[in-house]
């Protein structure tokens, strides 16, 4: 279960990085560093990859038992999508949740993003799970 979590952070730096690249190319930073009442570019990074390293673990834990790996990212990206930009960001912004708005053409393509994110993680956790998997002695 720990190796799972662990592999999880990792997917979760690696997705957050990427998908942290791809907000800054949309000037969304600004607003992610806003829920810690900032408009720092770093501060909108730092808050962006804790919280991808959060989201990485959970990742883990919810994977340990998985037999569908991509199907469980889909679900988990949805899951996220949800609790982040309809919820949680909205909330710590002051302004209520969003998910009457889900539908709205920005909130899916925030859909996809998340659900892109997750798909990083989910290629990082099967193929450092693979590697793990070779590594492990046999029991001949």
């Amino acid at each position: 279960m720990i190796q799972s979590v662990q592999i999880g952070i990792l997917g979760g730096i690696a997705g957050g990085i990427v998908f942290g690249i791809l907000m800054q190319m949309m000037g969304m930073m600004a607003m992610i560093a806003m829920m810690a009442g900032s408009e720092s570019l770093f501060i909108g990074w730092l808050v962006h990859m804790v919280i991808s390293i959060i989201f990485g673990a959970a990742f883990g834990l919810g994977a340990a038992n998985m037999s569908n790996i991509w199907l469980f990212s889909i679900m988990f990206g949805i899951l996220i999508w949800i609790i982040g930009p309809l919820v949680a960001m909205p909330l710590f912004m002051g302004i209520g949740t969003q998910l009457s708005q889900a539908f709205a053409p920005d909130q899916l393509m925030s859909l996809g993003t998340h659900i892109f994110y997750s798909l990083i993680v989910g290629s990082v956790y099967k193929l450092a799970g693979v590697k793990i998997t070779k590594e492990k002695p046999s029991a001949a």
